[in-house]
């Protein structure tokens, strides 16, 4: 083959994302933000009309979010939104306090600028965000904020762990950033952890990080304790 051919400017380039994952993308979100609620029947026929894709396409995306914990598959009722469990959501916010904590002791003690610069431009983010309505824009710099703590120390590991719940994290974190006042409180608290990291101190980073988890904790177990009344 000619070598001008090989090199012609209008070369068809491979999308760099395939139609299964932009569909599993756009169902995730529709039930992190809300649009599919708890316990909501999730039809095939009728998400391949929403989606526009095809009906393997849809088996394939619910399977792997079942697989993450979003869907469940109910015998003679078929996939539904998963319900959020109390006692499952307290598992992930102890985990959460854990890492959190020992990430906001580490960037304190490593007293590096370059952290507390890109902390600082994640929460002035979220503050717009906030101020926007912006809720999927508060999830993914409240999501860039943490990943800054964990791996500008180094600790890869643990970030690793936290990805791995992220899905349900974001779930979570989808309904308190909702709640009354969150919107002031939350970037608050997260002031104070990137205010304790400045200052090198590392006790006050941790429990500012604990104190910050604690708090969404207590606000997602009420909303969650709430809604079991109601079923």
């Amino acid at each position: 083959m000619n070598a001008d051919l090989r090199e012609t400017p209008i070369r068809v380039e491979r999308p760099s994302k395939t139609l299964r994952e932009l569909a599993l993308e756009k169902v995730r979100e529709a039930i992190v933000e809300g649009y599919f609620k708890p316990g909501e029947r999730l039809v095939e026929r009728d998400l391949c009309a929403q989606l526009g894709v095809s009906r393997t396409i849809v088996r394939e995306v619910l399977r792997h979010l079942e697989s993450e914990g979003l869907v469940a598959n109910l015998h003679n009722k078929g996939p539904i939104v998963a319900l959020l469990d109390l006692n499952e959501a307290k598992q992930i916010y102890e985990i959460r306090g854990a890492l959190e904590g020992m990430a906001a002791r580490l960037c304190a003690e490593r007293r590096d600028p370059a952290i507390v610069k890109a902390l600082e431009a994640s929460l002035m983010g979220i503050r717009f965000s906030y101020a926007a309505k912006d809720m999927a824009g508060v999830l993914g710099l409240t999501n860039a904020f943490y990943q800054t703590m964990f791996t500008m120390v180094g600790r890869h590991v643990a970030w690793g762990v936290v990805n791995l719940l992220t899905v349900r994290i974001n779930h979570l974190r989808s309904m308190t950033i909702k709640t009354e006042n969150r919107d002031v409180e939350g970037p608050a608290q997260m002031e104070r952890i990137v205010e304790a990291i400045k200052r090198g101190d590392g006790d006050a980073a941790h429990k500012a990080a604990l104190d910050h988890v604690a708090r969404a904790a207590a606000i997602a177990e009420a909303l969650l304790a709430a809604q079991q009344t109601h079923e």
